[in-house]
């Protein structure tokens, strides 16, 4: 079986080992494709929390050049480093940002959204506790906007775990299929895939990012899928696949099929 991951981090970020540790690990594990894609975040605001889990931004070319001669120092025939970047999405500043990291080699940028305004929907359930539900649907429907306008920007290559906002178990109340269908519909139109991040698996909504129902219409319309773990620690670079490439096929893809990245062009491969 061919296995490719390409949503993981290290130090550089808020991984726990390093680069050549993270790959090493995802070689020894038969992966046939691993991508380091530690964060880079651009808050157009002051938020000093950031600091505690996306990379310092003087560390950027240290980053690359550590991918870079761990791709060297790895890479064979059965084996392949990419390099990627996390990049946090705010409307205020995503061109300048991603224009910022001018013509670095790149394989890929996975877009994310982990912010609403000023809110990290991410960091803790402690944060989430004190809303109203009114609140959390507030919230959510956001999000959405938010993932729509990501995908309009068409400045990254892959969504990160889409519907990222369940991960503490605090769902929307009111029916949010009219904007989750619009952001589905702008990201197809972006050509971008999205991930089955298996993350989810271990977090209190306990399921992979996004839902099957999700899964299910962004098959409908044709949206490429791909399997990552999310990994931040060695042992994880595999974590949960063989559950989220069954709901991948229960959502109507082959999972079989494989997408790559190489300087920022896909290309699909069988799984053979």
């Amino acid at each position: 079986m061919t296995d490719i991951s390409y949503h993981n981090h290290s130090r550089f970020s808020d991984g726990a080992d390093t680069i050549n540790d993270m790959v090493q690990a995802a070689k020894a594990a038969g992966l046939a494709e691993f991508g380091l894609s530690d964060h880079w975040v651009v808050t157009p605001f002051c938020d000093p929390e950031v600091k505690t889990w996306s990379m310092a931004h003087d560390q950027l070319d240290n980053y690359i050049a550590g991918v870079l001669q761990a791709k060297q120092d790895y890479s064979d025939d059965s084996f392949q480093l990419r390099l990627g970047l996390e990049v946090d999405f705010f409307p205020e500043n995503a061109a300048a940002v991603v224009a910022a990291l001018g013509d670095r080699p790149f394989d890929y940028l996975i877009g994310s959204v982990h912010f609403v305004e000023r809110f990290s929907v991410d960091i803790s359930a402690d944060t989430w506790a004190p809303f109203s539900q009114e609140q959390v649907d507030a919230i959510w429907r956001q999000y959405w906007q938010r993932i729509r306008e990501l995908a309009k920007s068409g400045l990254y290559d892959i969504v990160g775990h889409l519907d990222l906002p369940k991960k503490f178990a605090f769902y929307p109340a009111v029916d949010l299929r009219a904007e989750e269908d619009a952001a589905l519909a702008a990201i197809r139109d972006a050509n971008m895939v999205i991930e089955i991040n298996s993350a989810g698996l271990d977090k209190p909504c306990a399921e992979p990012y996004p839902s099957l129902s999700l899964l299910q219409r962004a098959c409908a319309l044709g949206i490429p899928v791909m399997v990552s773990a999310d990994s931040h620690r060695c042992p994880n670079v595999m974590r949960n696949f063989p559950t989220a490439y069954d709901l991948m096929a229960r959502a109507g893809y082959d999972p079989d099929t494989r997408w790559r990245f190489n300087r920022r062009q896909r290309q699909a491969s069988p799984n053979v």
